[in-house]
């Protein structure tokens, strides 16, 4: 099969689906990654050594929750069927124990919490065409991390749109999933005793 992969979206949300849909996805050869939005193709590159650093230490603290809980946290990539038109991998994910019928051997439905990390490629793809995405098919909550900045926007659904939560002293406890919780200044501390400090603008 023969299809065009975009590498960057445009700075706009398309004004109509594309031609792709699911089973054109599921078609394609595991490399190169790619996600299905809203019927486009576009390639995921592979990230940067702090993007993995910040995903695995984020990871590692879902993963610590999802262990207490008997909910499930899963890396990139792996294949999230949110929609006939849209197939994502995002950084990292969290089902809450509750909904753990949507781990298929993908996951089938929008998981609770969706983590996805920016890097210069994908940051207009994850700040405009997943968030409202996520938004549409009802993600709970969405943590859009800078990794260069040190900083995560954490956003909560109220059911049709995702408003900006900020965190209270350093940490984070999520208001609709709420067993998840982070100490953000514990985090990005550790980030920086491996990377150093981020340079001023």
């Amino acid at each position: 099969m023969s299809v065009t992969l975009l590498d960057q979206p445009p700075p706009t949300l398309h004004r109509s689906l594309g031609p792709y849909r699911r089973a054109d996805h599921a078609a394609l050869p595991d490399e190169p990654r790619c996600e299905l939005i809203y019927g486009h193709f576009y390639l995921s590159p592979s990230p940067v050594s702090l993007h993995q650093y910040v995903s695995v230490g984020l990871a590692h603290r879902l993963y610590e929750i999802a262990e207490r809980t008997g909910g499930l946290t899963l890396p990139a990539p792996m294949d999230v069927h949110l929609a006939p038109h849209s197939v994502v991998q995002p950084d990292l994910l969290y089902v809450s124990p509750q909904r753990r019928e949507i781990v298929q051997n993908w996951i089938e439905g929008a998981p609770d919490l969706v983590v996805e990390i920016l890097s210069p490629s994908t940051a207009s793809r994850d700040q405009v065409h997943k968030l409202n995405l996520y938004a549409e098919t009802g993600v709970a909550e969405y943590w859009i991390v800078d990794p260069v900045g040190r900083h995560i926007a954490f956003l909560v659904s109220d059911g049709a749109a995702f408003t900006v939560h900020p965190p209270e002293s350093g940490r984070w406890r999520s208001p609709v999933v709420p067993e998840v919780e982070l100490d953000i200044d514990g985090f990005w501390d550790a980030v920086e005793r491996k990377f150093g400090r981020p340079a001023d603008p």
